[in-house]
């Protein structure tokens, strides 16, 4: 670990709070058996590991910020991929695209170690949601991510990385994985593809939302379905609930 991350990391150990390590266990399921299973938590709020990243984020490195992403402390990996972000926008800004390839490249190597939701939904769309955006000859990863079976945070990256294609007018990608995950296992791809699903519906694509919904409600998994369709009208949510 290079110094500056041994440094934050240290830090970082300091802020926790004990009281706080139970109820995070519970809450990100790391109990046996369960999908995160193993994490640590140092018990610090995402407003705290923030701040922090708003305040050293001019001293850090690529190199720190892939050091901390391999924590064994899930706060840490947060705030190694929230230094990412933030090297991913001075990349932009910069016009380095040398740099932004060096960074998209880091986060994609590194994906496993954002083995939580929140250490994908903070990040997949700030970092591969954007650069997609401009590269859609790349899209193609959102397509190899969704069918690694072995890897539900790949899987979970592919969904939510539309969400900045979304919020910029494009929708095949989001209706195309959506389709692919009619027939996932597991409850988060089920939340997290009718979450985007609903977002596609809020930021202009209601046709291609309802259309999708005629197609697909019947077979959709329920949880998928009702966040979907949740900022319908409830006679709407009745009349697609009822076909499912």
């Amino acid at each position: 670990m290079t110094a500056k991350a041994k440094e934050i990391e240290e830090v970082m150990i300091q802020m926790g709070d004990s009281s706080q390590v139970a109820h995070l266990s519970r809450f990100f399921k790391c109990a046996p058996g369960q999908y995160g299973f193993g994490d640590k938590f140092l018990g610090i709020k995402v407003p705290q590991t923030r701040s922090l990243v708003k305040e050293c984020k001019s001293l850090v490195s690529i190199d720190d910020a892939m050091d901390l992403i391999k924590s064994e402390w899930h706060e840490v990996r947060l705030a190694g991929f929230l230094f990412l972000i933030e090297l991913y926008k001075k990349a932009v800004k910069a016009k380095d695209n040398q740099a932004v390839e060096k960074i998209v490249n880091a986060y994609i190597d590194h994906i496993p170690y954002g083995n939580n939701w929140d250490l994908v939904d903070l990040v997949a769309p700030k970092i591969l949601g954007e650069y997609l955006v401009d590269h859609p000859e790349k899209r193609n990863l959102l397509d190899d991510f969704s069918k690694m079976s072995d890897s539900l945070w790949h899987q979970r990256v592919a969904i939510v990385a539309t969400w900045t294609l979304i919020c910029n007018g494009i929708y095949e990608d989001v209706l195309r994985i959506s389709k692919r995950y009619l027939s996932h296992s597991h409850d988060l791809i089920h939340k997290a593809s009718g979450w985007m699903l609903r977002e596609m519906g809020k930021r202009g694509g209601e046709k291609e939302l309802r259309d999708f919904l005629d197609c697909y409600a019947v077979s959709m998994p329920r949880t998928m379905l009702r966040y979907a369709i949740e900022r319908f009208p409830e006679h709407e949510r009745q009349y697609y609930l009822k076909k499912k």
